[in-house]
Order: structure tokens, then C-alpha cells, then sequence
């Protein structure tokens, strides 16, 4: 069934119902959304090289239009493929020519880019601001029925970040983001025709995402007034819709949390906040308990397996005063409805309870494969599994913990060493606000830890206290032999640490 299903079922059931929202005010009802969604998909189609299986670049900042625009492609039978709004040029000319694109989409924001971008390329991809007469006039064109799909047809091919080396188009089917969908509502909420999904990360990415399951139930997509993550007006809205859902990483709950705006929001407004991306550390948790109450949820996925492997589930956070909640606050939860999920060795055989592996993933989510990179999918899905390239752990009852990435681990004098260990051991001071952990060459050890630490304003710690809160609770040769103090951790748009960024800054420093 064509993924574009879940709107027309929505504008059908709910004609009258917000669909998208600017601010406090609505702009489309669900009905009229549809019926721009079945004119511009007819103006795509109109456009020369345009046919159906083609591919539409968004290379577009968050808009009104890209929910209008995503359906419109599906609607048409087309397949989506989305560029975060940030990349350089020269990198959205490579996945512009690397699938194929025959049409790129822009906002005012990112135009120029988008132009220089297909310029690249070899096949010569037409662009269209959203914001130009051109975009307006393929609303002015007859509406065509919604094309059917079968469940394997590309809808989506997203892109890796591409940190060893060239992005990946992860290929997603029709059937994928069903089932992802379905996911989301077997295991995160029961969403209704009153809901509010708001959206404060790149509809590019997970928050694109995420609204298919807020769409096949009605609800309403809010983008903020100020196309900007602002934490007044984010508390602003939460105030306004009465059932609220948004998406942030874990450095947009840190400054939601440390925010003096807080104390503003009517938290009884708030559903849900999702959390991933990125690490979260187990202060966080606490504090995002603390002020929201169990309303918070925390899930981990990849763009090969969209939103959609483990998470934690919000009734799982109930403090129950036992250390197993203490050490559940760390995980990233249960597997996903419909998804199984392993720890193994490098043979792919399942490890027991408690031991470190490789996590491996099958079920309906999974992507097919990387886009014209058989070499790279024949890893990647060998044994019929998808390969995350993550460690971690299962404890008993089935939670998992996450390690790191298998690239990130460190190996000293023949030891493993989980960056992630010593980072939550640095972050036990309230003067460490962010760390990262990397491993470096080493003559003598082979590898040797170095740590990154952004310090909180107006306070400070000595190397000797970082030392220390290494030595209290884990082994000597795992804490760091140096420490590097930076303003600020460099971070992707999608608030990921750059740790290959850190590497460079200490390989200029030798």
C-alpha cells in the first residue's frame, strides 16, 4: 500500500482537523491538505524527466510545505530523498548524483546551494524554490489519483552522515515506513485527532519521520513561528495544544532542562518527548523525570532501520527504588515491536546475557540495502541480518545497553576500552557539562585515551578531580592520559558528537 495512504485515510475520516500549523494558527485542514497534496503531485509529474519511480531531492530547511511536498511525492509514486538543509553543496551534489535525482527542491535558505549543488552533476537535476512562482504553479495543476505501490517500492532512500568516508543511501520501501509507523504506535503512544506532533529538529530526519503516525491518526504538525529551536516559544506552544509531542536530542533536552523559562510550561500539555540521536546520560534522564514526569522516552534506531530498534517505554522510567531502575535509566530499552534484535560475536553467533557484541537487527523495518553499493549491503545484511556496526549488551529481562560504535572503541596494551564508560564517569561532576572520549595512536600502548571536556560556565575542575572521578570507579588504564578543554563539542545537525572531527583537531596538535 502507498505510504501516501495514511494521509488520504486521515483527510477522509478528519476533513475539519488541523493537518499543519504555523505557530498557534493553522494552515491547512486535513482536507485541503489533500487536495494540494493531489495537485502538486500532479505538477511533478508534469515537470519534463519526471515519471513515476524517479527520485525528488528535499534539500529544504523545516517549511509548511515539506509534509505537503513529502506526500505529494508518494502520491504521485515518486521516492523522497531528503538532504539535511546544512550539508555543503559539494556534499548534496553527491547524493543528488548518486541517486539519480531528477528534480531538487529548495527553500529560500538553502537555493543557492541547491543550484551550485546540481550544477555538480552530471545529469543535470531541475530545481524548484518552494517559495517561487514556479512551485505555485504546480498547485495549479489538475490533481491525480494516488498512485498504488507495492510494499517493496523505494519511498525514502536516506543518507548516512558518511563519517568514514561517503554517505550511504539507506533504501526504504513503502513497506518499511509502514511498519514503522506501526511501530511507533504499538510502542510510544496511542495517538489521536487531538494530538500535536511539534516539530523542533530537521524534518529531513527523524521529526520527517515521525510524523507518519501522527498523520495516519489525525493529528497536527506544528513547526514554530520562528523556523528555529527557541525554547520560550517551544514552552509557548506546549502551553497552547493540549496533547504534545515533540522530538529532541539530547542536547536540546539538556538546555530545555537548564533553561529559567521551564517553570513556564504546563507540563500536563506534554505527552511525550522523544529522545535519541545521540547518547543520553543518566543525569539527564533524572532531570527529564523530574520535571516531566513519565513523559519521557528515549529509543534507539538508524537510518537503515528507521526510529526503530530498541526503546525504553515511558511507564519503564517509574522509579521503583530497586538498582536494577538505577541501571535501566541507562539503557536504551526492549526490542520494538515486530523487530528482533541479538547481541553476537564476529561470526554472528547470539552472545549470552551480560557479554559485548555487535547488535544485529531483522524485521520488516529494515532497509533493502545501500543504493548502487552492493559491496556495502552485502556487508551490511550479511547472514540476513542488518549489521549496526554498534556494540552493547543485553541484561536479563532483555534491556540494552549500548557500549559504542565498534570504530569508536579503543583498544590499550591489548585492553578494550568503551569511551562511553569514562565519559558518564567524567560527566559525575556537576562542573562537566559535555565530554567526549577518543582513542589516539600510541607508540607504546597501541591506542591511548584522550578526553574532550566542555567545562559549565563560572565553574571549574582541575585535571587531578577529572583523574579522580576516573579512579573511583573504574580500572587506572582506562582513564584518560590527557584532557583537552574546548569550548564547545562539534556536533552534526542531528546533534551526534563528531568524534572524527576531534581526531583531526589532535592530529593538527602533534
Amino acid at each position: 500500500m502507498n505510504i501516501a495512504q495514511l494521509l488520504a485515510g486521515s483527510a477522509k475520516t478528519f476533513p475539519d482537523r488541523p493537518a499543519v500549523s504555523v505557530g498557534m494558527e493553522m494552515l491547512y485542514s486535513y482536507k485541503a491538505l489533500q487536495a494540494r497534496v493531489a495537485h502538486v503531485a500532479g505538477g511533478l509529474l508534469s515537470l519534463p524527466g519526471v515519471v513515476p519511480g524517479s527520485r525528488v531531492v528535499l534539500y529544504m530547511g523545516n517549511c509548511s510545505e515539506y509534509v505537503e511536498i513529502l506526500f505529494a511525492i508518494w502520491h504521485a509514486g515518486l521516492c523522497a530523498v531528503p538532504i539535511n538543509a546544512k550539508l555543503h553543496p559539494r556534499e548534496a551534489a553527491f547524493i543528488i548524483e548518486n541517486s539519480a535525482a531528477v528534480l531538487c527542491l529548495s527553500t529560500d535558505d538553502t537555493a543557492q546551494a541547491a543550484a551550485t549543488a546540481a550544477a555538480h552533476c552530471g545529469q543535470g537535476a531541475r530545481c524548484v524554490t518552494v517559495e517561487s512562482p514556479e512551485y505555485l504553479s504546480l498547485l495549479g495543476e489538475p490533481a491525480v489519483p494516488q498512485r498504488s505501490a507495492h510494499r517493496d517500492e523505494l519511498a525514502w532512500v536516506f543518507y548516512t552522515s558518511g563519517t568514514t568516508g561517503r554517505p550511504k543511501g539507506a533504501m526504504l520501501s513503502h513497506g518499511n515506513l509502514h511498519a514503522m509507523a506501526q511501530a511507533y504506535l504499538c510502542d510510544v503512544d496511542q495517538v489521536n485527532e487531538f494530538d500535536a506532533l511539534l516539530h523542533l529538529g530537521p524534518q529531513s530526519h527523524a521529526a520527517g519521520l515521525f510524523c507518519l503516525a501522527h498523520i495516519a491518526k489525525g493529528g497536527n504538525q506544528v513547526l514554530p513561528a520562528s523556523g528555529v529551536f527557541d525554547i520560550a516559544e517551544t514552552i509557548d506552544l506546549v502551553n497552547h495544544y493540549p496533547q504534545v509531542t515533540f522530538f529532541a536530542a539530547p542536547t536540546m533536552l539538556r538546555r530545555i532542562l537548564d533553561s529559567s523559562e521551564l517553570p513556564r510550561m504546563d507540563v500536563s500539555h506534554l505527552r511525550t518527548i522523544l529522545c535519541g540521536a545521540a547518547p543520553i546520560y543518566p543525569g539527564d534522564v533524572r532531570a527529564a523525570l523530574k520535571a516531566f514526569g513519565l513523559r519521557f522516552w528515549n529509543g534507539y534506531g538508524q537510518g537503515e532501520s528507521p526510529l526503530t530498534i530498541t526503546a525504553m517505554p515511558k511507564h519503564q522510567y517509574r522509579d521503583d527504588g530497586s538498582a536494577e531502575f538505577s541501571e535501566r535509566l541507562v539503557s536504551v530499552g526492549i526490542a520494538r515491536t515486530g523487530v528482533e534484535v541479538r547481541v553476537a560475536d564476529e561470526a554472528g553467533a547470539e552472545l549470552p546475557a551480560g557479554e559485548i557484541g555487535e547488535i544485529i537487527v531483522r524485521g520488516d523495518v529494515v532497509m533493502s540495502g545501500y543504493l548502487n553499493n552492493p559491496e556495502a549491503t552485502a556487508t551490511a545484511l550479511r547472514g540476513g541480518w542488518l549489521h549496526t556496526g554498534d556494540l552493547g549488551s543485553f541484561d536479563e529481562r532483555g534491556f540494552l545497553y549500548l557500549k559504542d560504535r565498534s570504530k569508536d572503541l579503543i583498544i590499550s596494551g591489548g585492553s578494550n576500552i568503551y569511551p562511553r564508560e569514562v565519559e558518564e564517569a567524567l560527566l559525575g561532576s556537576p562542573a562537566v557539562e559535555e565530554v567526549a572520549v577518543i582513542g589516539v595512536p600510541d607508540p607504546e600502548w597501541g591506542e591511548s585515551v584522550v578526553a574532550f571536556v566542555v567545562v559549565r560556565e563560572s565553574m571549574q575542575i582541575s585535571v587531578a578531580e577529572l583523574d579522580a572521578l576516573c579512579l573511583d570507579c573504574m580500572a587506572r588504564f582506562k582513564r584518560p592520559k590527557r584532557y583537552c578543554f574546548i569550548d564547545a563539542l562539534p556536533k552534526s545537525n542531528y546533534g551526534k558528537v563528531l568524534k572524527t572531527e576531534l581526531r583531526a583537531l589532535i592530529a593538527a596538535k602533534v
